[in-house]
C-alpha cells in the first residue's frame, strides 16, 4: 500500500478545501492512478518560496509516507479551457521537487486532482 504524504501551496490554502485531490487519492485517479491502494499519511502546506519543503517532506515521511505528492496547483492553472501547465502558484516547482526527492530519498509527483489535459504525472526520483 502506498502511503501519501501531500504538500500543497499556502497560496490555495484559504480558497480550496482539497476535496478533488482527496476524492482523486480515495478512488485512485488523476495523480494517483498509479496505486493499487493507497492512504493518505498527511497534508502540509509549503510556504514561499518553498525553502521550507524539503524539512516538510521530512515531517511526512517520519509520520509513514513513502511518496510525496505536490498538488496539481502548483504547476498548473485553472482557465476557462481547463487547467493548464505552467500557470501554478509556483514558479519554481522542478527544481523544489528535486530538492525534495533528494532531500527525503522519496519519489516526488506532481500532480493530484485536476490534471490538465494530456499531461502525465511526472515523477521526481
Amino acid at each position: 500500500m502506498a502511503k501519501i504524504g501531500i504538500l500543497r501551496c499556502e497560496k490555495n490554502g484559504d480558497r480550496c478545501p482539497m476535496t478533488n485531490c482527496l476524492r482523486c487519492l480515495q478512488e485512485k485517479k488523476e495523480g494517483f492512478a498509479r496505486y493499487a491502494d493507497a492512504e493518505l499519511t498527511g497534508i502540509l502546506s509549503c510556504t514561499c518560496p518553498g525553502d521550507g519543503a524539503t524539512k516538510l517532506a521530512g515531517i511526512l515521511k517520519s509520520k509513514g509516507a513513502d511518496v510525496i505528492h505536490l498538488c496539481t496547483c502548483t504547476f498548473a492553472g485553472k482557465t476557462d479551457n481547463g487547467w493548464t501547465v505552467g500557470k501554478g502558484f509556483c514558479s519554481d516547482i522542478d527544481h523544489l521537487a528535486m530538492d525534495v526527492a533528494a532531500a527525503t530519498g522519496l519519489p516526488v509527483v506532481k500532480g493530484t486532482a485536476h490534471l490538465p489535459a494530456g499531461y502525465r504525472a511526472q515523477v521526481f526520483e
